[in-house]
């Protein structure tokens, strides 16, 4: 059986096992898994390989960048400034950021762009990294840019511009970059190891991604070889002129995760860096206190996890739930309950928190998975549920 490094409370003995089992499987280079239940921590595992081409072993400081699943993050620092009362999500966006009102912007709400409702998933031309890594050009172009639908009538996912146009107004509202923000209101007073922008100090515990995807090539889809009950689908993802493409490839070419000037950007969509023990940790300071500090009020996340949206999403094509700023999951997710919220990641990572068990969740890990069913996160979670079951606590489905 693989080495695996961490700890886990007694009762949850059979997490370890199905990490192990993850890692023996070949599913897995290098990964970390935590929990916290009830402000507590259970679980906090570890192991494989941080970099194959270094043979540098994963250890329980190594960082892995987590994709979408900074959204929530990104979120969070948001609805911090509005329970402090710094920030209105019904007010108008151009209050806080006034070049946002042109092309007919005017009146969309801060919320709409928490909600994926504001129309504006990409640009109307492609920007390079060099500029996505800028911000202020991707920002000032965001401003300009008419939406591509009527805001508040469809939601669509803002898979990159989520980031610049969330962090934007946290930027203007609080006089402070998103990374600056997240550190010092969120993972100082935590202890987290959690940046959006990643300081040069810490680039050495950057974890290597495997298979990285060289970009999105529409090309690629044989429709003819889609099932039908998913032709429609991928016929969005097939046409290099549909949003959905637009939406997925608006910088180009694609960014490089793996470079360090790409680490140290603020890109507050995609390039969160963390541990699965960091991530775990801020979804139980969402849902309770930890170690005498709460990220947000009972009121404020409750508010949040409010279901906003829900159906057809006009960029995924498939059905999704949104509160704001927090994905809400569909029945059919392994993570399902009615309380639960968080958001996962492209390949395969995860963090969710549900506050009627009082459980937190996060999974990272440095090969990515596409194209193929991911059980690796379903597997720990349901080693997670059982032991949960075993202390008196129903994490399932109701």
């Amino acid at each position: 059986m693989p080495e695996i490094s961490g700890e886990t409370a007694a009762g949850f003995e059979a997490v370890r096992t199905a990490f192990a089992a993850n890692m023996a499987s070949g599913q897995e280079v290098g990964a970390a898994v935590s929990v916290y239940l009830r402000g507590r921590k259970v679980v906090d595992l570890w192991g494989g390989i941080a970099d194959p081409g270094t043979g540098r072993p994963w250890e329980r400081d190594t960082l892995q960048i987590v994709y979408s699943t900074t959204k929530a993050v990104t979120a969070a620092c948001a609805l911090l400034l509005a329970q402090r009362g710094e920030l209105d999500l019904d007010a108008p966006v151009a209050r806080y950021w006034p070049e946002f009102a042109a092309g007919g912007k005017e009146h969309i709400p801060v919320r709409w762009l928490l909600t994926h409702q504001a129309g504006l998933p990409t640009l109307d031309h492609p920007i390079t990294p060099a500029e996505a890594i800028a911000w202020e050009p991707v920002v000032n172009a965001l401003a300009a840019q008419r939406p591509f639908w009527e805001p508040g009538t469809e939601h669509g996912y803002h898979a990159l511009t989520y980031g610049w146009l969330v962090g934007e107004v946290v930027r203007r509202a609080s006089g402070r970059g998103i990374g600056t923000f997240l550190a010092e209101e969120i993972a100082a007073p935590l202890g987290l190891d959690l940046w959006i922008g990643l300081p040069e100090s810490e680039h050495h515990r950057v974890s290597r991604i495997v298979s990285a995807p060289g970009g999105f090539e529409p090309s690629a889809i044989d429709l003819d070889a889609v099932p039908e009950p998913m032709r429609e689908v991928m016929a969005a993802y097939a046409d290099p002129a549909s949003l959905t493409v637009r939406a997925m490839t608006l910088v180009q070419p694609a960014l490089d995760h793996n470079d360090p000037a790409e680490q140290a950007a603020e890109m507050p969509a995609t390039n969160g860096l963390c541990t699965a023990h960091a991530l775990a940790r801020f979804y139980a300071a969402l849902i309770g206190e930890v170690d005498g500090h709460r990220v947000l009020t009972a009121g404020a996340l409750a508010d949040a996890t409010v279901e906003q949206a829900a159906g057809i999403d006009r960029i995924l094509r498939v059905p999704v739930r949104i509160g704001t700023g927090f994905g809400l999951p569909t029945p059919d997710a392994y993570w399902y309950s009615p309380t639960a919220f968080g958001f996962g990641g492209l390949g395969g990572s995860i963090g969710f928190a549900d506050p009627e068990s009082g459980l937190a969740f996060g999974y990272v890990m440095n090969r990515l998975q596409e194209g193929v069913p991911d059980t690796r996160a379903a597997s720990l979670f349901d080693a997670v549920k059982d032991a949960m079951k075993a202390h008196g606590v129903d994490a399932g489905r109701p």
